[in-house]
């Protein structure tokens, strides 16, 4: 066989390859037929503590008839699971994909919109599901007060502890849609997608607290007593000035005044104000020169750690298998529409879905979303207007 026909097969295997993949969970919301597959939790809260969920198109939508699933209620908790189609179980073969989208037309100020992938079998209890219950993968939006992320944040079985990535990962907050994209690979690296945008990727253990520090202090070092790490010291030469302290922090205001109806008997002995002394220069000190047996910062020698270990399987969230999928949040401000969820091994077949719904219909939900802001701001300019005309009014009135 000639070289470049071998090239070309294994071109062909690597595009096969690539472009197939499994779908574990695919949901759309698109009629009432999320409700056989998703159960809301009724041991988890309250039942007036829970909001309520409604298809919906919201205000602004690139297909007339395309809907998603919406928060309702304001300052409610809302839980909402579904079973896998199709359980996903990590290995050294395959990628890790989550994918969905999520709509703030309020603009969140506090509220949750992540998602989470969840362990537990058949012994998973769709009624109990909530903020206690175990989970592989919580992913998604996040905000409230200082807290604006997308969040991500992964179990890891040997320290039976959920990671939270090192470093937030930006979130957008405005009025229209927006995809929400995480790949796992089992090379224990990750990428984080927004709008198919790459917006953060690395290896696993550097982004994680997955491992052990790889080098400690060496614990048989300590610093030398005759360390000197103090830069500046007082000048032993500089003295305090004679008198330096008789100088008081306030004096009576020169410019005050005695009051004209102020009457001693009555009043008392008036005294000026007294205000901030410009000669006063606070309480001395000598001033500062460099220190001649200055040694500079001390610093303690690392060594290898001896606990440091590296893991192979830190992308294997679901070693154990995974199946289901769920919603569990609090919302100060309700209204976030979410869609398009799909759960995969192949980022192509997350992209390839997300070119059917989220990019077929952003342009004309943005087009719809910009009228309805600029109709907006012409009302609200106009009712400016017209307080502005009836408050003149009132004040011509007022003058006669």
């Amino acid at each position: 066989m000639k070289i470049s026909s071998i090239f070309t097969s294994i071109s062909l295997l690597t595009s096969a390859y690539t472009i197939s993949g499994e779908v574990y969970f695919k949901e759309q919301f698109n009629d009432d037929s999320w409700k056989e597959k998703w159960t809301v939790p009724t041991d988890w809260k309250p039942s007036e503590e829970m909001g309520e969920w409604k298809l919906t198109t919201g205000r602004y939508y690139g297909i007339k008839d395309d809907t998603g699933l919406q928060t309702t209620q304001d300052a409610r908790f809302y839980g909402l699971s579904a079973k896998l189609q199709k359980e996903f179980i990590s290995d050294d073969k395959k990628d890790l994909v989550i994918q969905y989208s999520v709509k703030n037309e309020h603009k969140m100020d506090c509220g949750g919109a992540y998602l989470k992938l969840l362990p537990g079998g058949d012994k998973f209890d769709v009624s109990k599901f909530g903020g206690e219950t175990p989970y592989a993968v919580m992913f998604g939006p996040d905000i409230c007060g200082s807290t604006k992320r997308t969040h991500t944040i992964l179990h890891y079985a040997k320290k039976d502890s959920n990671l939270l990535i090192n470093k937030d990962i930006p979130v957008q907050n405005d009025k229209v849609t927006h995809l929400y994209t995480l790949v796992i690979r089992p090379d224990n690296t990750f990428e984080v997608f927004t709008d198919n945008m790459s917006v953060r990727k690395g290896n696993l253990d550097d982004e994680f607290d997955f491992l052990e520090p790889k080098e400690i202090k060496d614990p048989s070092i300590t610093k030398p007593k005759d360390w000197v790490d103090q830069k500046k010291i007082p000048d032993p030469n500089d003295q305090k000035p004679d008198g330096y302290d008789d100088t008081p922090e306030e004096i009576p205001d020169p410019d005050a005044r005695k009051p004209d109806d102020w009457d001693d008997e009555d009043d008392g002995e008036w005294e000026a104000p007294m205000i901030d002394n410009p000669a006063y220069e606070g309480p001395w000190s000598p001033k500062m020169i460099d220190n001649p047996d200055y040694k500079g910062t001390w610093e303690h020698p690392m060594i290898p750690n001896p606990d440091y270990t590296y893991d192979k399987s830190m992308y294997a969230v679901c070693a154990n298998g995974c199946t289901h999928i769920g919603f569990e949040l609090w919302q100060v401000k309700s209204g976030t529409i979410f869609d398009d969820i799909i759960v995969s091994d192949s980022l192509r077949e997350a992209q390839e879905f997300a070119k059917a719904t989220y990019f077929k219909k952003k342009d004309g939900e943005k087009k719809m979303e910009k009228r309805a802001s600029e109709e907006e701001r012409k009302v609200a300019e106009s009712t400016t207007s017209e307080e502005n005309d009836i408050n003149e009014l009132n004040d011509i009135g007022n003058e006669f």
